[in-house]
């Protein structure tokens, strides 16, 4: 398998983005296609062990910043996260993850100069995510592609939502909610409750409303909202979490009889921050997209950058793109 990596996505760039190719190209046994500047990459080639490992090399003379709107998409066409979408589009890779822009990103693979499109009859791709929940994880969309929405699109983020958490993540019927701000059906701004009735007619497994204290019960497989406030509670969800981790940590130090046993709990607690650390999840995929895409924050370190790259190898795997082509045609 093939997996091109945009290696000058991440704000750090290209060491976390290489040094996690490194790791997965072992970890995996996979290819990685490294796309950037070329003399920046080798350098960092060098300082790793990558015998017996398969890391081309295709260079790309520019780059797309965090800080540019998306028409930077079409304006630099030979900018690495086009060239690495250029690749899947050409069958010379099998998925494509960067660490970069997420609206760049989303551009270059539906609208760019070398895009892949979107799924005939999906309106807009929506970004995923999974959080851990108090049963296991919950699968959120959309967290960032779509800030405004129409509930067509909500109603197609559940759909798809639904099909991927099924088939990709080993879920069986889905349960699904739409996040709004009470459990009762007449609740949130028109657009959820016009999404609302949609879900309630259709085949999906819809469950009703799902309100922000929800998130991490487990009592759902999937929850869908727009991209906005999907953004607002990823974020939220990530920092609270490393914070709580910071206050347990700063009360233990205060008690030295606390300090004793946290040594002796010290297995529970690499358990507990393995399961919060948002590394662990490495990105998200662009569901709706005719091609693998996954998406990483900017501030992804080596960890996140090789789950990244074994998320968009599970992708591939399970068929995703395919399956999702079927379920939309069938609903």
């Amino acid at each position: 398998m093939k997996i091109a990596l945009d290696a000058m996505g991440s704000d750090a760039h290209p060491v976390p983005d290489v040094a996690g190719a490194v790791l997965a190209a072992r970890a995996y046994n996979v290819s990685v296609i490294l796309v950037g500047d070329e003399n920046k990459i080798k350098a960092e080639l060098a300082k790793h062990d990558t015998r017996g490992l398969d890391l081309p090399i295709v260079h790309a003379p520019t780059m797309i910043g965090m800080t540019e709107h998306v028409e930077a998409v079409k304006a630099k066409k030979d900018a690495s996260m086009n060239l690495a979408v250029k690749l899947v589009r050409d069958k010379q890779a099998d998925a494509f993850v960067t660490a970069g822009n997420t609206g760049a990103a989303m551009a270059a693979a539906i609208a760019g100069p070398y895009l892949l499109g979107r799924i005939k009859g999906i309106k807009r791709p929506a970004l995923t995510t999974t959080l851990p929940t108090a049963t296991g994880r919950v699968l959120l969309l959309d967290i960032g592609a779509n800030a405004d929405v129409k509930p067509e699109y909500l109603y197609q983020f559940a759909l798809m939502g639904s099909i991927y958490a099924e088939k990709g993540l080993g879920v069986p019927n889905p349960r699904v909610g739409l996040l709004s701000n009470g459990e009762e059906e007449g609740k949130g701004p028109q657009v959820v409750r016009d999404a609302y009735a949609l879900l309630k007619k259709s085949k999906i497994n819809f469950v009703g409303n799902a309100e922000g204290r929800d998130i991490p019960k487990g009592t759902m497989d999937v929850i869908v909202c727009d991209g906005y406030v999907g953004n607002v509670a990823i974020k939220l969800s990530e920092s609270l979490a490393k914070t709580m981790v910071g206050f347990i940590k700063a009360e233990i130090k205060k008690r030295p009889l606390a300090v004793l046993g946290a040594l002796l709990a010290k297995p529970a607690f690499d358990a507990l921050k393995a399961r919060l650390d948002p590394s662990e999840v490495g990105g998200g995929i662009l569901l709706g997209v005719d091609g693998v895409v996954i998406i990483g924050h900017g501030s992804s370190d080596t960890n996140a950058i090789k789950n990244a790259i074994r998320v968009a190898k599970e992708a591939v795997e399970g068929n995703v793109v395919e399956l999702i082509r079927a379920g939309v045609q069938e609903a």
